[in-house]
């Protein structure tokens, strides 16, 4: 299996979450990661697998990851297996009325993601998944590397 991963990442979150996804599915085959800036088109040539991850940063995900969706080309992800994840403070532990109606009303960066891949022909291969941070410049909550790994390991199965 040939599988892309592409990630913006502000403080190393995002990348910590990317690597550890990445580590798991190198076990089925070559992966290449990247963040969008350093992404070309030719990245997608023969891919089997493409998953995108972003934090959420005012509820959307970072504009490299949403140029790198909008230079995909309708329908080129045809027959390509996506996931998409993002990287979030858990509400509950802010525990914030105006936060938690702000993510009522937007949600997270991972769902529109996804959705921007199943609109240029991908099939989704994992439900959209969050991974909590414990703060805006992280550190990667606990527990949440492995809770990676094993949505990486539900795209194996």
């Amino acid at each position: 299996m040939k599988t892309l991963i592409v990630y913006g990442s502000a403080f190393g979150n995002t990348e910590q979450i990317a690597f550890a996804i990445r580590d798991v599915l190198s076990g089925s085959g070559t992966v290449k990661t990247v963040k969008p800036e350093d992404f070309t088109p030719e990245d997608l040539t023969g891919i089997d697998l493409l998953v995108v991850g972003s934090p959420t940063q005012k509820f959307s995900p970072l504009k490299g990851i949403s140029g790198f969706l909008s230079a995909i080309r309708p329908g080129s992800l045809k027959n390509v297996k996506t996931a998409a994840f993002d990287t979030r403070i858990d509400i509950k532990k802010v525990n914030n009325r105006m936060l938690n109606f702000m993510v009522f009303l937007f949600g997270y960066a991972a769902q529109p993601i996804a959705a921007r891949l199943k609109s240029k022909g991908g099939i989704p291969a994992a439900p959209p998944a969050g991974f909590f941070v414990d703060d805006t410049k992280g550190p990667v909550s606990a527990g949440e590397i492995e809770k990676a790994r094993e949505w990486a390991r539900g795209m194996l199965a």
